[in-house]
C-alpha cells in the first residue's frame, strides 16, 4: 500500500497572519454552550480544575433552585441616588437580550449557573459620569443561590463602574461587561464576603472598537473563591487592562483566571496580579491565559503575576501561557513569580531604625499600592488599603494594631 502523502502548509512570508495556525489554539479546542451536561464533572485531571479544591465547591457542579437572597442594589459611590438619565437597573429574563449576548459559558459551573436561575439583572450606564456607580451584591444566607448581571456600555460613555460583593453567600454568579464603541470605562470587583462564603463566579467580556477598558478584581474574603474572566476584542485598536489583587488567609482558596483573545488588529492588552498569602493552608493560583490569532497583526499584549508569602505554610499556583498564531505583533510576553521577603529591602528598613515586623508590613503595603492607585477610584482605593492593613495588623500588639490602622 502506497503511503498517504502528507501536505505541510507553508506560510507566506509577507502576510505571516493569513493562514491559520497548524496546531489548534485552547480557544478552538474549548467548548461553550448553554448546556450543562455538554461539559463533564469536573475533576483534578482536567486542567481548568486541577488547582481547585474540588471537593469544596461540589454543591456548584448540578443545577439546583436559587434562595434568592443575595440582594442588588445601584447607587452612586457616595451614597446618593443615579442619575437616571445616565443609569438604570432593570430586571428582565435569563434568556431576553441583552442576557446571553456575550459568548456563552464555558465550563460546567458557568452553565450551571445559567441554567439555575430564570432572571437577569442589567445595569445599563451612558453619557459622561460625574461619579462612580456602586452596584452592592449582598449576601444573606448559605443558602445555594444564583446571579446574573449585565453591565451595559453605551458608545463614547465615560465613567466607572464599582461592584461590590459582601456578606454571607454561597453564590454562583455569571458576569457579561458589554462595552461601545469609542467608550472609556473602569469596571472594578471587590469580594469581601464574610467567612463562610464560596463564590464561583464567571465573566464574559467585550470590549468594543476602539474602546478602552480598565478592569479591577479586588479578592479579600470568602473561604472559597473562584473566577474566570474571558475577554473578547469587538474591533481594532481595543485596549484591555486587566488589574488583580488578592490576601489569601489561613484555610482561604482565591482562583483567578484570565483569558484575553485578540481577535482584532491592533489592540492592546495588559494583565497585572498581585497575591499575598498568610497562614496555614493559604492557597492562591493564578492562570493567566493570552491568545494572539492570525487575524490579529499588530497586537501588543503582555501578563504578569506577583505573589508574595509572607509565612510558611501558603501554596501559590502561579501560571501564565501564551498562544501566538501571528508573526507580525508590536510584543507580547509573560512573566510570573512566588516568592517570600527581599531581605535586601527589609534590612534597608530596619538600618533607618524600623523594626523587622513593622518593616515587612511596610513592604507588603508597597507591594500593593501601585495597583490600588491604578483602580482610580478613590474611596475605593482607601477602603482597600485600609482592609488591607487591618490583615497586616492580626496578631499584632496593640501598639502595632493603631500604627497600621492609622495609616
Amino acid at each position: 500500500m502506497a503511503e498517504k502523502e502528507v501536505n505541510i502548509p507553508v506560510a507566506d512570508p509577507n502576510d505571516p497572519y493569513a493562514m491559520p495556525a497548524a496546531m489548534p489554539s485552547s480557544a478552538d479546542n474549548e467548548r461553550r454552550s448553554f448546556e450543562v451536561e455538554d461539559f463533564k464533572m469536573p475533576t483534578r485531571k482536567q486542567e481548568d480544575w486541577r488547582y481547585t479544591p474540588l471537593e469544596r465547591i461540589e454543591e456548584f457542579f448540578n443545577v439546583f433552585t436559587p434562595s434568592g437572597e443575595t440582594k442588588v442594589s445601584v447607587s452612586n459611590i457616595d451614597g446618593t441616588p443615579i442619575d437616571e438619565t445616565k443609569v438604570t437597573k432593570s430586571v428582565i429574563n435569563r434568556d431576553e437580550a441583552p442576557s446571553g449576548s456575550i459568548m456563552k459559558p464555558n465550563d460546567r459551573v458557568s452553565a450551571v449557573e445559567w441554567n439555575s436561575g430564570s432572571k437577569t439583572v442589567v445595569v445599563s450606564i451612558s453619557g459622561e459620569l460625574d461619579q462612580p456607580v456602586l452596584v452592592d451584591v449582598e449576601g444573606h444566607g448559605t443558602d445555594l443561590d444564583s446571579l446574573h448581571l449585565v453591565l451595559k456600555v453605551a458608545d463614547r460613555t465615560h465613567g466607572d463602574i464599582v461592584v461590590r460583593h459582601q456578606g454571607l453567600a454561597r453564590l454562583a454568579e455569571g458576569v457579561e461587561i458589554i462595552t461601545g464603541k469609542d467608550s472609556h470605562v473602569s469596571t472594578t470587583f471587590v469580594q469581601e464576603w464574610d467567612k463562610g462564603s464560596k463564590h464561583v463566579g464567571n465573566q464574559r467580556i467585550h470590549v468594543g472598537d476602539n474602546a478602552s477598558l480598565r478592569h479591577a478584581v479586588v479578592t479579600l474574603g470568602g473561604d472559597v473563591v473562584r473566577l474566570r474572566m474571558d475577554q473578547e476584542f469587538g474591533g481594532p485598536q481595543g485596549d484591555l487592562n486587566m488589574l488583580g489583587i488578592y490576601f489569601a488567609e489561613a484555610g482561604q482558596h482565591l482562583e483567578h483566571r484570565t483569558m484575553v483573545v485578540h481577535n482584532y488588529p491592533e489592540c492592546k492588552s495588559r494583565v497585572v496580579y498581585k497575591g499575598a498569602l498568610d497562614g496555614k493552608n493559604a492557597h492562591s493560583t493564578w492562570v493567566g491565559n493570552a491568545l494572539i490569532q492570525p487575524q490579529a497583526p499588530n497586537t501588543d499584549s503582555y501578563e504578569l503575576n506577583r505573589n508574595l508569602v509572607l509565612t510558611p505554610g501558603p501554596v501559590a499556583d502561579s501560571e501564565p501561557n501564551l498562544e501566538i498564531e501571528n508573526g507580525n505583533i508590536i510584543g507580547a510576553g509573560h512573566a510570573s513569580s512566588v516568592g517570600h521577603f527581599d531581605d535586601e529591602e527589609l534590612f534597608y528598613l530596619q538600618s533607618r531604625g524600623i523594626t523587622e515586623s513593622e518593616a515587612r508590613k511596610l513592604v507588603v503595603r508597597g507591594f500593593f499600592a501601585d495597583l490600588i492607585e491604578q483602580i482610580g477610584v478613590p474611596s475605593i482605593a482607601e477602603h482597600l488599603m485600609n482592609v488591607i492593613d487591618r490583615r497586616l495588623a492580626r496578631g499584632e500588639s496593640a501598639d502595632m494594631q493603631a500604627v497600621l490602622e492609622d495609616k
